[in-house]
């Protein structure tokens, strides 16, 4: 059975239409399971009936005919209890209900399977037999896993309308679907999507209609016979450094362009309205799958060759495509894995979102966003990004939310949204050169968190007070090999210069985690409890020797640098980089260097640096908590894992005690402490943060005006009455519920949104 999944997978996967698909389902898995009838039941979400889509074995005449509210019948029961349901005799059961005109009267055994994706049931899978029987383990399993993989399928077909093409399901099936990521970069986008294919990726081509069948069949045998020839030519050039059977290779080549079978399933694609790229593309995986299905393992290989042909032929058709493509005003760019590079080639004033499906929110595509202001989703695992071509998309970047075909009330409630951010926008234009302090007079800095040379002019004009937390890594990802100490210098050099007299804080080289060099790969089980931060650079001291050296270096005749060391987890190992900075400013004072040692910091990550932070405190001149990472460690929740992002609470009670418990050690060991991460940069965040006494904020350019517009409605004394009522709450629904209710009875109405309750 496993070998027959694999199978009704790799077909189901490259079925033309969902239509296809559930006629694939239907007669495979009757087939496989040795059964008689196997039907497919898809849910009308406005009607909450499960209508009759598919079926092998009863009358197809009652193909969209026919349905079953929740709990009514043996299929609405199944729906009801979300879990399989095996009979050995359907119709003594008291849920039984006999589908008139559906032939089932002789069928006696029922095994029906819950079609569940994202906890919301899309459907059920039945299969039924006429002798009285009740389905053994394996194959009630094997139902289950056929039912997961359909779930996707349906899932993909809800998000791309395609659901209300079938047969007698309404337009109703043309249903608002969320997809879920990570948030990359904060704010709200509503336009139409434009996906991004990288260069011959037989995997990316997006579903596109063409407008002139004949021209573009014309224009793909052209492609052909341009490759035909190459192959000709490469078989030619070749032929006397080549043995018999790699010269063979070519010929095989140019039997497979010559292929008439080939060439018209392509052809037939195309003359119903598809596009040469998406028809090539989709009858070469299908070849490609069933050469890999193949038993014997010479054919078996075959299917790599296939591969090539087809990436050849596709890099044509996209070369010498005809079409030059067109930008819609209000564009979200929707690709596998966005990069700086495909980004750069979009035209910036139609660009208003983005979302990828592979990356996290320290990808460079997501600094990137962070820093020009564009609302972006990253790891939307399961979006069918193919098929988003053109279709009309909402970009929650605040709580990493995608949403295709938005029905009147949600698109009405982003757009309200969206329509409040420009506001907000304009309203706080005003308070860029105003202090950042409370009603009673409390002065708390606002400081930005920065990593690209772009950011500089942004974090400016929002009134950043300076640099909380310059990320050091971000020069490093964008170049293919370690930058020198000059190199270094220089970079840093503009920094400091930028923003003097302000304080620059530089972090050392954060990579390992999701941050790993091209040049400097680290790969790991589990790299988020690995060898990332500081344990790099200690076990690299010439890095980490020649990145101070450069900050240093840098710093001389500004005196505004801050060094902070990341993801310090105990006393030795801070005191072993204290050693190495010591030791390189020791060296370029006997260079002749005119400066002195800066503050050095350390940055609260880990749950360990929270229970020692004033051993940590009495060794450094102050202390950051790093709060996105602290509240992944303490809640054993990877923040770039969109399986789990509904468990990543910022405002959880632990999260907030913790950072409660470093502001009172730092403290009581005279020594500042400050926070950067999205909690420094949540408004009703703030607010709480200030009462716990912390001495600045650092976050996103974007944040500092929002930030500045509360904090300048509130008083110490009211801000602290709110964070003693919410460190007696338990729940992160809770806290942010309470913050707002309590912001709102002071005056301030319109929260700035950073989770789902602003």
């Amino acid at each position: 059975m496993l070998s027959s999944l694999r199978s009704i997978v790799q077909e189901v996967n490259t079925a033309k239409d969902l239509k296809a698909a559930l006629d694939i389902i239907v007669c495979r898995v009757r087939e496989v399971m040795l059964t008689e009838v196997c039907t497919v039941y898809m849910r009308d979400p406005s009607l909450q009936r499960y209508v009759l889509l598919a079926t092998e074995g009863l009358n197809k005449a009652i193909v969209g005919q026919y349905s079953l509210a929740v709990g009514e019948g043996l299929v609405g029961h199944v729906a009801q209890r979300e879990e399989p349901i095996n009979l050995e005799d359907a119709s003594s059961h008291p849920k039984f209900q006999f589908l008139p005109d559906s032939g089932e009267e002789k069928y006696q055994s029922f095994l029906g399977a819950p079609i569940i994706h994202h906890r919301e049931v899309l459907g059920v899978l039945v299969v039924q037999q006429t002798k009285r029987r009740r389905f053994d383990e394996s194959e009630e399993a094997f139902l289950v896993t056929v039912s997961a993989q359909l779930a996707a399928v349906i899932a993909h077909a809800r998000a791309t309308g395609a659901i209300a093409r079938l047969p007698g399901m309404p337009v109703s099936g043309f249903e608002s679907v969320k997809f879920t990521g990570v948030a990359g970069a904060a704010g709200v986008a509503i336009g139409t999507a434009v996906v991004a294919s990288p260069p011959a990726d037989l995997h990316s081509v997006p579903f596109r209609s063409c407008s002139d069948p004949i021209s573009e069949l014309s224009f793909f045998n052209e492609c052909v016979q341009a490759v035909r020839e190459d192959m000709l030519y490469l078989g030619s050039k070749l032929s006397h450094q080549l043995g018999s059977g790699e010269q063979a290779l070519f010929d095989v080549y140019v039997g497979m362009l010559d292929d008439k079978e080939l060439r018209k399933e392509v052809s037939d694609r195309i003359k119903t309205g598809e596009w040469a790229q998406g028809a090539w593309s989709a009858v070469i995986l299908s070849h490609v799958q069933t050469f890999e299905l193949m038993e014997d393992p010479y054919l078996k290989e075959r299917a790599a060759d296939v591969r090539d042909l087809g990436r050849r032929v596709l890099a044509y058709l996209q070369e010498a495509n005809h079409e030059v493509r067109k930008y819609p005003d209000n564009m979200i760019l929707v690709g596998e894995e966005l990069t700086a590079a495909i980004l750069g080639e979009v035209p910036e004033k139609k660009l208003c979102g983005l979302v990828s499906l592979k990356g996290s929110s320290n990808s460079h595509v997501a600094i990137l966003a962070r820093s020009i202001g564009i609302p972006t989703v990253m790891g939307a695992l399961d979006l069918p990004f193919t098929q988003m071509d053109g279709l009309e998309l909402i970009v929650d970047g605040y709580d990493g939310i995608v949403y295709t075909n938005a029905s009147k009330e949600i698109y009405k409630h982003y757009e309200d949204i969206f329509e409040e951010e420009k506001l907000i926008a304009r309203g706080l234009e005003s308070l860029r050169d105003l202090p950042c302090e409370t009603t009673d007079g409390y002065r708390i800095p606002l400081l930005v968190n920065t990593g690209l040379m772009a950011d500089i002019v942004r974090s400016l004009d929002q009134g950043a007070e300076g640099v909380g937390l310059y990320r050091t890594e971000v020069p490093f990802l964008l170049k293919d090999r370690f930058p020198g100490e000059e190199e270094q210098r220089l970079n840093y050099r503009s920094q400091l210069e930028a923003f003097h007299p302000r304080p620059v804080t530089m972090r050392t080289l954060d990579i390992g985690g999701d941050k790993s060099l091209p040049y400097f790969p680290i790969e790991e089980e589990n790299p988020f409890l690995g060898w990332r931060g500081i344990r790099v650079t200690l076990d690299h001291p010439e890095i980490f020797l020649v990145q101070v050296r450069a900050m240093l270096k840098a710093n001389e005749g500004l005196d505004n640098l801050q060094i902070m060391l990341p993801m310090i987890s105990s006393v030795p190992e801070l005191e072993e980089a204290l050693e190495l900075i010591y030791r390189a400013h020791d060296e370029l004072v006997e260079e002749g260097l005119q400066a002195e040692l800066p503050p050095i910091g350390v940055m609260v990550e880990v749950p360990s640096a929270v229970y020692q932070a004033a051993e940590l405190a009495r060794r450094v001149d102050f202390l950051s908590v790093g709060s996105n990472d602290l509240t992944q460690y303490l809640l054993a929740v990877d923040r770039n894992n969109a399986q789990v992002a509904d468990l990543y609470h910022s405002f959880h009670p632990a999260v907030l005690r913790a950072c409660m418990q470093v502001v009172q050690a730092a403290h009581k060991e005279g020594k500042r402490v400050s926070i950067c991460g999205e909690l420094a940069g949540d408004p009703g965040a703030a607010v709480l943060l200030i009462a716990m006494g912390y001495d600045s904020l650092s976050m996103n350019a974007t944040n500092i005006s929002k930030v500045k517009s509360v904090l300048r409605f509130v008083s110490m004394e009211q801000a602290k009455t709110i964070l003693d009522r919410v460190l007696e709450l338990e729940s992160d629904r809770h806290i942010r519920e309470f913050i707002e209710d309590s912001l709102s009875d002071v005056g301030i109405t319109r929260l700035f949104r950073s989770g789902s309750s602003y």
